[in-house]
């Protein structure tokens, strides 16, 4: 940790807009001043904005205008002037084709807002999925002082005497309807229990794992991650935020001083310790890009390949992430790895401090939500990265959350040509499918999807769930919700949309995965399958305007992050001109 605070009082950006008394400096202080804002609060002080993705149709942050006051409240008390600014929310909801095809977007609309207004630092306001990667991105693409704080999670839901996981329990529950063991009045009651109050998914998906990312990137407070969004301490960690990023802004403390290499490596540790989402991959992969961090695909499987999965949540274990706060959180993980030798004990965080000063002392709580190691749901967690012949530039396997027979396994493809086709076969008691078979799921990436949606976790065919088995290997290009569990091969690169090899498979070629050997082939002869790549045409373009069109013509492969080639390291973007 070598970060050394800069001078203060200094000048900051915001007075190229506030201070003086040129027209423009009149022109953009009386404008705000209709707010009923008194002159001296243009005075030097830090500009705070509050990046609020608030809104009705993102559910996972209606309470997040609360928080927001919240926050304000530490920004004044700190001595700074904070606006509250409301950015584009990715729902993950609601939105169709997928969130994840609007994640770019919402991080270009973040960095514009940030670099062409008088802001000196920022709180990212987040919690649904995509919100934490997209201001995340934003904020470090303008490389100004930021802080995160999320929403929190729900508290937990509860069935007839039994934990409700949101997400988790869905998927369980519909192949139990398909199974024909549940109603569909009994998942219509169950449906009332699965989201009981405010906040983003109480298992460790997508949100709750961004949200300990963050953290363990020392983008966020200790202790943030996992604090109920219903609970008051929620509000008070919202609260010392505010306060928090003024200092940050007189430190100068920046995304860039806090979001080195041994950062993301300390983040892919803890993912792989709390069992995290695949999602994480593609996320940390896109915000190293925007900091020109160098990191790789292989620095996962690196990093993850030996650190015990320790968290005993939903999907990969018992409890939920109301137990993992009560139990103390991600601070005790964190501990457990820096104790292991597996932190980087000297990684700067918002706090100024280093993240070992930050865990040293956290306690747990429950030794049944925070096991021992040696009662690790996994030995090995972390992420498998998968290479081989169908994967050349790698696939994604989340080991604790797939079934330990299937992670060596030789099975007949059956092929689904894309999503709608999935959709019209699987059902269909004359497929020729058993649980032998490795299904393979085509055209379901960044381009192919488009958006790469959350639909890797292919629901099994009912013919073989009937039999009672409640997993298979499951192959695509697409994404897996963090609340999705199986034996999923994700992310395959590159994507059947781009021409690559997943896009020649054909219903009755042998695939093998070896997830010990980090091995996913097809079994076909090399120039067959070269045969069948040069033969491939091209899907003909869906869009011909529109962000649709964009994201599709600029996107990357999943094994990069899937940002947008333009997006990366352009810190070095001047504040726009003043026009007045």
């Amino acid at each position: 940790m070598t970060f050394k605070p800069a001078k203060w009082p200094r000048e900051l950006r915001s007075q190229e807009w506030y201070g003086g008394n040129s027209r423009d400096n009149i022109y953009h202080r009386g404008w705000l001043k209709n707010q009923g804002y008194p002159h001296d609060l243009f005075d030097g002080r830090p500009v705070i904005a509050i990046l609020n993705t608030w809104s009705d149709m993102t559910p996972c942050n209606g309470h997040l205008r609360e928080l927001a006051e919240k926050v304000k409240a530490g920004v004044w008390e700190a001595g700074g002037f904070p606006l509250e600014v409301p950015v584009f929310s990715a729902s993950e909801n609601t939105f169709r084709p997928t969130a994840m095809m609007y994640r770019n977007l919402a991080a270009m609309a973040v960095e514009e807002v940030m670099r062409a207004q008088p802001i000196d630092g920022a709180v990212l306001l987040v919690g649904c999925d995509k919100t934490t990667p997209s201001l995340m991105m934003g904020a470090a693409s303008t490389d100004i002082p930021s802080i995160v704080v999320t929403g929190g999670p729900m508290l937990n839901g509860w069935f007839r005497g039994e934990r409700v996981g949101s997400g988790t329990a869905l998927w369980q529950m519909s192949e139990d309807i398909k199974a024909g063991k549940m109603s569909q009045e009994d998942f219509l009651e169950a449906e009332q229990a699965m989201s009981r109050s405010s906040g983003t998914c109480n298992t460790m998906g997508t949100a709750s794992t961004m949200a300990s990312m963050a953290e363990a990137l020392g983008m966020a407070l200790s202790g943030n991650a996992a604090i109920p969004g219903v609970d008051s301490r929620r509000r008070v960690m919202a609260q010392l935020t505010g306060r928090r990023i003024v200092q940050m802004v007189k430190d100068d403390l920046k995304p860039s001083d806090i979001l080195t290499k041994q950062a993301f490596e300390n983040a892919i540790r803890t993912n792989g310790a709390i069992g995290g989402s695949t999602n994480a991959v593609i996320h940390l992969l896109a915000l190293a890009g925007r900091v020109e961090v160098d990191l790789t695909l292989d620095d996962w499987d690196r990093c993850g390949r030996d650190v015990p999965t320790i968290v005993n949540l939903m999907p990969s274990g018992k409890y939920l992430m109301e137990e993992f706060f009560y139990a103390g959180g991600l601070p005790v993980v964190m501990r457990r790895l820096g104790e292991a030798g597996m932190l980087h004990k000297d990684a700067l965080t918002v706090s100024g401090e280093s993240v070992w000063d930050e865990v040293k002392e956290a306690k747990n709580w429950n030794e049944d939500v925070i096991l021992p190691v040696e009662k690790a749901l996994a030995a090995s967690g972390g992420i498998a990265v998968l290479r081989g012949n169908l994967a050349p530039n790698g696939a994604v396997l989340k080991p604790s959350a797939a079934s330990p027979h299937l992670m060596q396994h030789r099975g007949r493809a059956v092929v689904f040509e894309d999503i709608d086709d999935y959709k019209a076969r699987i059902n269909d008691d004359a497929l020729d499918i058993d649980e032998t078979c490795v299904m393979v799921l085509k055209n379901c990436g960044p381009k192919g999807y488009p958006g790469m949606s959350e639909v890797g976790n292919m629901g099994l065919p009912p013919k073989v769930l009937k039999k009672g088995i409640t997993d298979m290997v499951r192959i695509s290009d697409a994404r897996m919700s963090g609340t999705a569990y199986g034996t999923v091969v994700l992310h395959t690169a590159p994507e059947a949309a781009a021409g690559g090899p997943l896009a020649v498979v054909q219903t009755g070629d042998m695939i093998e995965l070896d997830v010990a050997a980090r091995r996913i082939h097809l079994d076909i002869p090399d120039d067959e399958l070269a045969a069948r790549l040069a033969a491939w045409t091209p899907p003909v373009p869906m869009f011909k305007s529109g962000f649709s069109k964009m994201f599709v013509d600029n996107v990357e492969g999943a094994d990069t992050g899937a940002d947008f080639a333009v997006l990366k390291g352009n810190r070095g973007n001047e504040v726009p001109r003043d026009s007045h």
